[in-house]
């Protein structure tokens, strides 16, 4: 019986090549770039030019509009900032593509790598005024560690900016992958009159719906047609599209895919102009998935018994019943609902009925699923990020980022009559990544430390304990700036430090925390017993 037929519960009945075929239909890709160039907007312009939209809500909600569906969030839609990752499934050309939209600000960058880990692709959104600002050049340093090929999109072209050659300029310098645009504008920036295309040499004229809600009106022309069109823009165009193949700028498959060079589109996203193009290109450049390592080096084949990664946990998605989501990437084989996999963490069996596909915050139930789809477990709470499910229970994929904290403060309810929502909200919230929670001896249970990467994720904390568990926090500042792994029999050492504070997670490993790095280096020249360990750990 083929997989898509089947019934919860019963195996399926599916052939190497079943899931080989279903594999090379699967794109799985996450949008990267500094803070407001336009990732949720792209990522919505995406969703509308597969049909899974039939109007944008591209502002976040400004003018009475719908805010963006990859930032469902309240925060999300008060603020127009991505803070959390967020996943969308469309297709396109009986093609299936998994769309991650990952935030771009610097203090929610542990979520973002952690993203990383479950795409095949990235596309690189720059700004066409800012070019490649520092965000994106940092998070472009773990697309390259990770080998992950990257699609770049210049966004805001209907914006004054830079010249296009000069922004190419950029992108070789920076990211040392030479440009291969696939697209050329026609048009100066904040002039955008419409594309050419290099591939076919047609020019592809548009016209802006009212409100940019839906699809730009395309007009397809020849070049004939152009030149008569657009006259001095049209051969401006035309003569740097021959200045690029003269160098070589021209696309090449496997050049791409050994991460040497990146295709570059033109967009104006929040126009939903020159979207389709980026579109095919995620299913004609972007790689399907593949064969993977596990944590002991051992390649793991598409067509092997099911495994899938947990990347990311997210609650409060659906308010009325405060279940919680666990987002798992699968690796190989095929999931069917109703299937047995064990945790190779904690080693237990779990019987996957409750799972859902995302878009945004809207969910659906899955019966199957293939390399490359993310799926979501409902309330699998025992379930941690990093965690590799499987049939076999023996594998385990390697593990994910984890960044060291440079922010540090109490918390106590602002209320004590609401200590139960407390506790609820602050388990969940540290389960999530959303901060670290913290306790000392000195402190107990009823005021806890947060650890964060930015001060941002503290407002996130303050939001959500006020809205959605429905406990005002109130913070207490504190000195310390960085924090040290250390054996709980050096603990009373520790405490007995000056400027020192110890504290334990809910695994129970305890951690050092010191008022900056000359405090560290003092403490290591005090106590050479001592050994402290770093918490930087920022790739796989």
């Amino acid at each position: 019986m083929r997989a898509d037929t089947q019934t919860p519960g019963q195996t399926a009945d599916v052939t190497p090549a079943q899931v080989l075929a279903e594999a090379g239909r699967r794109r799985t890709i996450a949008v990267i770039s500094h803070p407001d160039a336009g990732k949720s907007t792209l990522t919505e312009a995406l969703a509308l030019h597969s049909n899974a939209l039939r109007e944008a809500g591209h502002v976040h909600g400004k003018a009475g509009h719908a805010g963006v569906v990859s930032d469902w969030q309240d925060m999300e839609k008060q603020r127009g900032i991505s803070i959390s990752s967020a996943v969308l499934q469309l297709s396109h050309r009986d093609q299936v593509v998994n769309v991650v939209d990952t935030p771009g600000h610097a203090d929610f960058s542990e979520d973002t790598y952690r993203a990383l880990t479950a795409v095949d692709a990235v596309i690189m959104l720059i700004d066409a005024a800012r070019g490649m600002e520092v965000q994106t050049r940092k998070l472009f340093a773990v697309c390259k560690e990770r080998g992950l090929p990257v699609i770049t999109v210049v966004n805001k072209w209907d914006r004054p900016g830079r010249e296009a050659l000069e922004l190419l300029d950029e992108v070789e310098s920076v990211t040392g992958l030479r440009p291969t645009p696939m697209t050329w504008p026609v048009g100066i920036a904040g002039d955008f009159r419409g594309l050419l295309e290099r591939g076919t040499g047609a020019y592809v004229k548009y016209t802006k719906a009212p409100g940019g809600a839906t699809r730009a009106l395309e007009d397809r022309m020849n070049a004939q047609q152009a030149a008569e069109a657009e006259g001095v823009a049209w051969q401006q165009s035309v003569e740097e599209h021959e200045l690029l193949s003269a160098t070589g700028a021209d696309h090449d498959e496997e050049e791409f895919l050994a991460f040497r060079t990146t295709p570059v589109y033109f967009t104006a996203a929040v126009a939903n102009v020159g979207v389709g193009q980026v579109l095919d290109a995620i299913i004609d450049v972007a790689p399907a998935p593949h064969d993977q390592l596990d944590v002991a080096g051992r390649t793991q084949a598409l067509t092997a018994n099911f495994s899938a990664q947990v990347f990311k946990t997210q609650t409060g998605m659906n308010p009325a019943h405060r279940d919680r989501l666990a987002f798992a990437r699968v690796q190989t084989g095929v999931f069917h609902r109703g299937m047995t996999v064990r945790d190779n963490r904690s080693g237990r069996p779990m019987v996957l009925k409750h799972v859902q596909t995302v878009f945004g915050a809207d969910r659906s139930t899955v019966d199957v699923a293939w390399p490359g789809d993310v799926i979501g477990l409902v309330n699998a709470r025992h379930v941690n990020v990093g965690d590799t499910l499987s049939e076999a229970g023996k594998i385990a994929y390697p593990p994910l980022p984890v960044f060291a904290p440079e922010h540090f403060r109490t918390v106590r309810p602002a209320d004590l009559s609401f200590g139960k929502q407390f506790r609820q909200g602050l388990r969940e919230l540290d389960a999530e990544g959303v901060v670290r929670v913290l306790t000392s001896d000195s402190r107990g249970d009823g005021e806890p430390v947060l650890s964060a990467v930015g001060v941002l994720q503290f407002d996130v904390v303050q939001h959500r304990m006020t809205h959605e568990y429905r406990s005002a926090v109130v913070f207490g500042e504190l000195p310390f700036s960085t924090a040290r792994i250390i054996d709980p029999a050096d603990a009373p050492v520790v405490r007995g430090h000056r400027g020192t504070e110890v504290v334990s997670n809910a695994e129970g490993r305890f951690f050092a925390l010191f008022t900056d790095e000359w405090r560290v280096r003092s403490f290591e020249r005090d106590n050479p017993g001592v050994k402290l360990q770093e918490l930087v750990v920022t790739s796989n």
